[in-house]
């Protein structure tokens, strides 16, 4: 995960932005596995942890119509959370992460492993998608976290393409 987050560092710097972070269900791990790139700081300006519902709802402003009708895990959620870490923090590009690792939480309609992410861009469309992740808790969350990671670079990627 250190080759993937130092390839967003670069390329954030080169695009001269700044990241921030909403997680649910890595816990922080997308942040840690950032700051674990000396230098970090130049291109990481922050993380918010919203574990609980009320926590996205505080810190992200994520509606509770929203938790209510789709849940925690969805795609409307993370765009929310996206959303809420753009208009909370100074950073120019967010991330968010909301899934279910395990081993209990999961339902039917939504099993162990199943996470969804959100990558955007401050006054730009949202990109959204929702991975079915197998393994156990840690294992759930270890790829999340790559899933993450690679999605920002293919974010600035299709960026840089595009301009």
């Amino acid at each position: 995960m250190d080759i993937l987050a130092g390839q967003v560092g670069v390329l954030l710097k080169m695009q001269g932005l700044m990241l921030a972070t909403a997680e649910s269900c890595t816990g922080g791990g997308i942040a840690q596995s950032i700051t674990e790139v000396a230098g970090s700081s130049l291109w990481f300006e922050r993380g918010f942890v919203t574990y609980s519902n009320l926590s996205k709802q505080q810190m992200l402003g994520v509606e509770n119509a929203t938790l209510l009708q789709y849940g925690a895990v969805s795609e409307a959620v993370v765009r929310e959370m996206v959303a809420g870490a753009l208009v909370n923090s100074h950073a120019q590009v967010a991330l968010s992460v909301s899934g279910i690792a395990g081993p209990d939480g999961g339902t039917v309609e939504k099993p162990v492993g199943t996470v969804w992410f959100a990558w955007g861009l401050k006054n730009a469309v949202v990109y959204t998608r929702c991975h079915y992740l197998s393994g156990g808790r840690a294992e759930i969350r270890a790829q999340a976290v790559r899933i993450a990671l690679q999605g920002v670079i293919d974010l600035l990627s299709l960026r840089t393409e595009l301009a």
